[in-house]
């Protein structure tokens, strides 16, 4: 697979739109997935459920993950990737408007690879959207899996 899919795990659907918003402004024309809840996220990963038909190799590229989520939450998501050998170096963005400190070292406790908190403005939100598209989707070099 050469196509760098998005997954974007996010439950406030205006937050699923201003998230593909910044990412149409700034040319990041890559395939997003929208998973509304935690489960429906690792059914995504983990090729269960409604995607147990997508080839388990064909991993995200990166997964932009809020915290506050129903059914399972991104952390509970968070550690169902990094426990699974197949997953555990898949990055994992935490994009979530929580400003707990907790919430913060949890994340990174857990193998969060960044963690940014969705800015109230549009103009600061989408300059965050930029810098990460082109750190992750372009210059970072993940592991490959084979």
């Amino acid at each position: 697979m050469n196509e760098k899919i998005i997954l974007l795990v996010e439950d406030n659907p205006d937050d699923v739109d201003l998230t593909i918003r910044s990412l149409e402004k700034n040319a990041i024309s890559n395939k997003v997935v929208v998973a509304g809840d935690g489960v429906e996220a690792l059914d995504y990963i983990f090729c269960k459920g409604k995607y147990k038909d997508r080839n388990i190799k064909d991993l995200p590229t990166i997964v932009l993950l809020d915290l506050k989520l129903p059914k399972i939450d991104g952390f509970e998501v968070l550690k169902a990737i990094r426990s699974n050998e197949f997953t555990k170096y898949l990055p994992v963005i935490i994009l979530t408007s929580s400003r707990e400190e907790q919430d913060i070292i949890k994340g990174y406790h857990n193998g969060a690879n960044s963690y940014i908190r969705k800015p109230v403005e549009f103009e600061q939100f989408h300059e965050a959207i930029k810098t990460l598209g082109l750190y992750w989707l372009i210059f970072n070099e993940p592991p490959i899996n084979k």
